[in-house]
């Protein structure tokens, strides 16, 4: 596998961004609602940006300066004389309206009016909310860390959550936020986005909630396997115990094992990498106890 080496003190500053750009991601959307010391109305989303602090609630979100000029964003002039923002979580619903809103219209233009999104009243910054935005979320300006002087420097804006506002439909029946109902947008590189949504979305067992052993003490045979990937092993490396040779074995009598084991039994070779098929798509149905029995008889091929 070849790869090429960038050094960004030899390549321009646009092709830094477009390769990190591209390479860092999915990125989060913050799409900022601000407003200047006059009362003007900015609206436009930013994809450097995360959450960094639950306690106290802390988000940072960074407009570059322009490459082209060094000119700063209206939006980073906003909060500089204001010191509030409110951070909008745009969805897929709202995706093409936020694109709009990016549009580099001069100083006093209105993106809401531009996009034809409503703004909302807040409750205690001056900045409106995106009414369409299933969360809102409005914050005051803690700092603003500027991280160089050049074109494409990013300015961290450190933003302390002061109200959330989700809209309830988002919401499972816990009162957490469901991703599938929030349909959210991330960026990519270049024109390209993401819906967080359908098969794009996908559960993990996190490793904090258990002790797994580790793909080191995986045996030999399902280590060195040419049908499992890196994830299958970590899938079975997370796991805190292995089947005993005995639930391996009692695994024999499962209808589609057996069928496996009969079919294949006067080829051996094959019938290693059927069960090992088998074991795989157990994983990635996250019937993990199933798979290592699978994988267990596997090595006594």
């Amino acid at each position: 596998m070849s790869t090429i080496t960038i050094d960004p003190r030899e390549a321009s500053t646009a092709e830094v961004y477009a390769l990190l750009s591209g390479a860092v991601a999915p990125r989060p959307i913050a799409f900022a609602s601000t407003t200047n010391a006059g009362g003007d109305v900015n609206l436009s989303p930013f994809s450097f940006f995360n959450l960094f602090s639950s306690n106290p609630p802390i988000l940072i979100f960074s407009p570059l300066s322009r490459i082209r000029d060094n000119s700063s964003k209206h939006t980073l002039e906003n909060v500089l004389e204001t010191r509030e923002v409110v951070i909008n979580i745009a969805n897929h619903a709202i995706v093409e309206q936020m694109s709009l809103a990016s549009t580099e219209y001069d100083r006093g233009i209105n993106e809401f009016i531009k996009s034809g999104l409503t703004p909302e009243a807040s409750v205690l910054v001056k900045p409106p909310r995106v009414q369409e935005a299933p969360v809102a979320i409005e914050c005051k300006v803690n700092d603003v860390v500027k991280l160089g002087t050049e074109g494409g420097a990013g300015n961290l804006v450190i933003c302390e959550v002061l109200l959330m506002h989700i809209h309830e439909n988002v919401l499972d029946q816990g009162g957490s936020i469901d991703p599938y109902k929030l349909d959210a947008v991330a960026r990519m590189g270049g024109n390209y986005y993401l819906r967080a949504n359908g098969d794009c979305i996908f559960e993990l067992p996190k490793p904090i909630r258990n002790k797994g052993i580790g793909i080191d003490q995986l045996p030999d045979h399902i280590r060195q396997s040419n049908t499992l990937t890196g994830n299958n092993l970590a899938r079975l490396g997370n796991t805190e115990r292995m089947p005993s040779e005995a639930e391996a074995e009692a695994f024999r009598a499962d209808p589609l094992v057996s069928y496996i084991l009969n079919k294949y039994k006067a080829t051996p070779a094959q019938l290693r990498q059927e069960l090992e098929l088998l074991g795989k798509k157990l994983l990635e149905d996250n019937q993990v106890e199933q798979a290592w029995k699978v994988l267990l008889l596997a090595g006594s091929v």
